[in-house]
């Protein structure tokens, strides 16, 4: 599956960081993780750091995917609402996985403190209304956040204006949000992992998945076999190709990143995340060498030519949107590109078994604008199904959800 298209910057500015050998014999394992992208290298560290014998396999090299497209805005805020999603789920519910994701900043920090060259830093997030109408939408989103412990503050027009120099009709202000470089971090932590024994293989195409009540087996297309008590599928948006149901729908979203830019320049924008309320929403960034990453402009294309072709033009598209919210914010653009991401119907991801595989394969299914986020969580969800613990983002994570 053809995830990219253009020139992701993580993947220009980092390049082929290392290989890791292809799976040349049979193997056996605890835990098989099929996808080395960002969503596998966070779980496979975490079930190794608990004891667990884990192999990473990747059919491409490791991070190459959309890892190596993501824009990796690293927010609490859930692409629905706490609003809404307390109407689909309940408010505790709701409450639960805010709150959750707030908590996996600070996991994700926590992860990230090893290397001081992953692109890690704390932001704050700046959310906009992008029409008079969408003020009473943050007012009751301010109001739902602060009755459940979440940090944040309410911005009158007047304040977005004094301290953010641009206009909208009103703003929320967090403190709980970060960035990172996901492909650098993918290749770090599969690094370390290497290092302490785990067996990581890319270029290593999985074509078979059978199960058992002891175990899954894996088969490879040089008809090479992977024995496992458990299997994490983590191959992002291809995972839906091992599963009939169709529980998200595959979208693309476009991105350019500046050249570098002087810290006056950039603003608040050094260490602060902006979007907006509109849907699909624009969405900036700076990089830890002073870059300006802009994002957005989603559509429903999910044709890897037909979205090669529009790389240029939304690129244009973006850089007119950013001119449009700060006249005069002149940037030399160095490298655009698009990606392939998938939503599902109430922006949750999906961790854990499904029926049509039994409980020895679970998949990671980290989707939504949360990604990087949900796989922190995803992680600590996985390692408890495997220890046979219980998990209080279960009910919510789970494809259960689908049966209420």
């Amino acid at each position: 599956m053809d995830l990219k298209s253009g020139y992701p910057f993580w993947a220009v500015s980092n390049g082929l960081m290392q290989a890791f050998p292809r799976l040349a014999s049979d193997h056996r394992c605890d835990v098989a993780v099929l996808g080395g992208g960002i969503t596998g290298a966070l779980i496979a560290d975490e079930l190794a750091r608990h004891g667990l014998d884990v192999a990473v396999l990747e059919q491409r090299d490791i991070g190459w995917g959309s890892t190596a497209a993501s824009t990796a805005l690293l927010q609490y805020e859930i692409d629905t609402h706490l609003v809404d999603l307390a109407k689909r789920h309940g408010e505790a519910d709701a409450a639960l996985a805010y709150r959750a994701c707030a908590e996996a900043i600070d996991q994700l920090q926590a992860v990230a403190s090893a290397w001081r060259d992953v692109g890690f830093a704390r932001n704050r997030s700046l959310y906009y209304a992008s029409r008079r109408r969408d003020v009473r939408t943050l007012e009751d989103e301010h109001a739902a956040r602060r009755r459940h412990g979440l940090q944040v503050e309410l911005l009158s027009s007047t304040r977005v204006r004094d301290d953010y120099g641009f206009d909208a009709p009103a703003a929320l202000l967090s403190t709980q949000a970060a960035r990172v470089d996901p492909y650098r971090l993918t290749h770090r932590l599969l690094q370390r992992l290497r290092k302490q024994g785990a067996s990581i293989f890319d270029r290593t195409c999985v074509v078979d998945i059978a199960t058992t009540s002891r175990g899954v087996t894996l088969r490879t297309d040089t008809g090479l076999a992977v024995r496992a008590s458990h299997l994490v599928l983590a191959a992002g948006y291809a995972s839906q190709h091992w599963l009939k149901q169709r529980v998200a729908r595959n979208r693309s979203s476009y991105a350019v990143i500046s050249d570098p830019l002087p810290e006056a320049d950039l603003g608040f924008l050094a260490d602060t995340l902006l979007w907006e309320t509109a849907r699909p929403y624009l969405y900036a960034r700076s990089t830890s060498d002073g870059r300006l990453l802009l994002g957005g402009e989603d559509d429903a294309v999910d044709i890897p030519a037909k979205r090669d072709a529009r790389v240029q033009k939304k690129a244009r598209t973006l850089l007119k949107r950013l001119e449009e919210l700060f006249p005069g914010m002149a940037i030399t653009p160095a490298f655009s590109w698009a990606g392939t991401f998938a939503e599902t119907e109430d922006g949750l991801p999906f961790f854990g078994p499904h029926p049509q595989w039994g409980p020895r394969v679970h998949f990671a299914m980290a989707y939504g604008g949360n990604g990087i986020t949900y796989s922190m969580l995803g992680a600590g969800l996985l390692r408890a199904l495997i220890e046979r613990k219980r998990h209080p983002l279960w009910p919510l994570f789970s494809f259960e959800r689908l049966e209420r």
